[in-house]
């Protein structure tokens, strides 16, 4: 991809594919490095305090992921519905939907942070956690929920923003959250001074703090820029935008969710095979969120690209756009594959304190990253259909993935090959998930490129 100035707002409509998408997924990757630092930060520090904090913040991140899942969800259909908009000139019909895709965030994620928090012991003792585990846990999540909560406004609102083809904005709100959080984990985890050790407990505690600082930056910024009504929608309007937003939104948060799901019925395989065995698996999603940090950057800056020109009537871009972005991934997870082949051994003496968690952990980036470049294939597609206003399809690719191969191949492994059969297991999967993707959304492309062609001849 080839950069064009930084300081020329993107025109996603009339740019250079590769230039513009270029100038909008560089700041996202900057921004999304120090916000994933979020879960690793808490995860070295937490480390730190020993093998079973580090198996309850593991366990832990199916549940956190399904809050978040929600959010991501609302922030895409904010943005493809937002972004449609803008792209066909309808901008009070985008500020509209900016204010209603706030409100629903807000009231959605709050009841599934209610309900998630008078039920943390049955849901991870279903997880497969131990008393042991379920008290340090509880000190975690008892925070993080209402953390929870504060985190739908920002993401919610990064999505507006980016809907216009701002990239630059949300990665600046969202690492100076997660400098914020970088700060105050060791003092609150370990104390400082007047500050006590709050253990676990701590690491929640930043989270909270952060977002909390990125809710107030995030409606500063959407009123200035005038992206919101100044004022409460009217019960009518608060209709029309609810249901145009769930129409993409929870479909999206659904397919989301399921990432999550997967992930625990996983976790509580991988949990018959020891704590030892529970924190590699938890130290490995960490470490996949910044070894997919391109590929989760680009899955944000795609989908306005697509939004606007499908809305615009621009199919060949839309295309051109997607195929180029598969490739791109493609050919770069080969290379972090490489990358982290290499520094396995040092990656597993920095999150591990034990001899047997550190070699598990090694075994797992010797296998599992072998698959990123595929499951980048499934993301960047997911992400495309929601653009392109097909979120059905985009749910059903998910579940296709998670519960025809994902799980059931990497069970299949585990049963025959024990862990490392389980991690081979999840690269099968990511191949045959790909395959499928790929093939879909070219076919859903040759569908809208038809009008087009016939248009213009």
């Amino acid at each position: 991809m080839t950069r064009q100035p930084s300081s020329k707002k993107p025109d996603l409509l009339n740019g250079d594919i590769g230039a513009t998408l270029t100038q909008m997924a560089v700041p996202m990757i900057v921004g999304m490095v120090i916000l994933m630092t979020f879960g690793l930060v808490d995860t070295f520090f937490v480390s730190m305090l020993g093998t079973e904090q580090l198996a309850a913040i593991s366990f832990t991140f199916p549940v956190t992921f399904t809050l978040i899942s929600l959010n991501i969800g609302l922030g895409i259909g904010a943005s493809a519905t937002i972004a449609r908009y803008l792209g066909s000139g309808q901008t009070d019909l985008a500020r509209e939907f900016a204010n209603g895709a706030l409100i629903l965030a807000f009231v959605l994620v709050g009841v599934l942070a209610l309900i998630g928090w008078f039920t943390i012991d049955p849901i991870f003792t279903l997880l497969g956690a131990s008393n042991e585990e379920l008290v340090y846990i509880r000190e975690y999540m008892l925070v993080w929920y209402a953390a929870g909560v504060c985190l739908a406004m920002p993401m919610v609102g990064n999505s507006v923003i980016r809907a216009s083809g701002d990239t630059k904005t949300p990665s600046l709100i969202m690492g100076a959250a997660g400098l914020v959080n970088a700060i105050l984990d060791p003092i609150l985890i370990f104390g400082w001074g007047p500050v006590p050790a709050l253990g676990i407990q701590g690491a929640a505690i930043a989270t909270l703090v952060a977002w909390l600082f990125a809710v107030c930056y995030i409606f500063y910024l959407l009123n200035q820029r005038n992206l919101i009504l100044p004022r409460l929608l009217t019960w009518a309007e608060m209709k029309v935008t609810t249901v145009g937003v769930m129409k993409i939104g929870l479909p999206a948060a659904g397919a989301n969710m399921l990432t999550p799901i997967a992930n625990g019925v996983l976790t509580a395989i991988v949990a018959t095979y020891g704590t030892e065995a529970v924190a590699t698996w938890g130290v490995g999603n960490r470490l996949e969120s910044i070894a997919c940090i391109v590929i989760l950057a680009l899955s944000m800056t795609l989908p306005p690209f697509i939004s606007q020109n499908f809305g615009a009537g621009k199919m060949h871009r839309v295309e051109q756009s997607y195929v180029l972005c598969v490739k791109f991934v493609l050919v770069w997870q080969v290379l972090i594959f490489a990358l982290l082949w290499l520094l396995s051994p040092l990656i597993a003496d920095v999150f591990a304190e034990e001899q047997q968690v550190a070699e598990l952990i090694q075994l797992f980036l010797l296998i599992v990253p072998i698959g990123y470049g595929l499951q980048g294939v499934i993301i960047l597609t997911n992400s495309s259909f929601n653009a392109m206003h097909r979120p059905m399809s985009a749910l059903s690719l998910s579940l296709i993935r998670l519960f025809i191969f994902f799980v059931p191949v990497s069970y299949i492994g585990s049963v025959m090959f024990a862990l490392q059969g389980l991690f081979v297991g999840a690269v099968v999967a990511n191949l045959a998930t790909a395959i499928i993707a790929f093939i879909w959304f070219k076919r859903l492309l040759n569908e809208h490129s038809l009008p087009e062609v016939e248009a213009n001849a």
